[in-house]
């Protein structure tokens, strides 16, 4: 494996849909709808929904109003 490819997967180990739901505490049904709907963007792996810590970072900022 390249060193780059290494450097990514340990910096930023994707997220599972039940980790989304913790780090925003909601449901995790909430979390895979804002998942399947692309609000917050998701990569899928067969059937397994995977999202990026920075992805998710993104969208809580998006999300803030003053």
């Amino acid at each position: 494996m390249s060193e780059q490819i290494t450097t990514l997967i340990e910096n930023e180990r994707l997220l599972k849909a039940v980790d989304v739901a913790r780090i925003l505490n909601i449901s995790r049904a909430l979390s895979y709808r804002l998942l399947d709907s692309g609000k917050i963007p998701a990569v899928r792996i067969n059937r397994a929904v995977r999202v990026k810590p920075s992805d998710l970072k993104l969208f809580i900022e998006a999300q803030r109003f003053l």
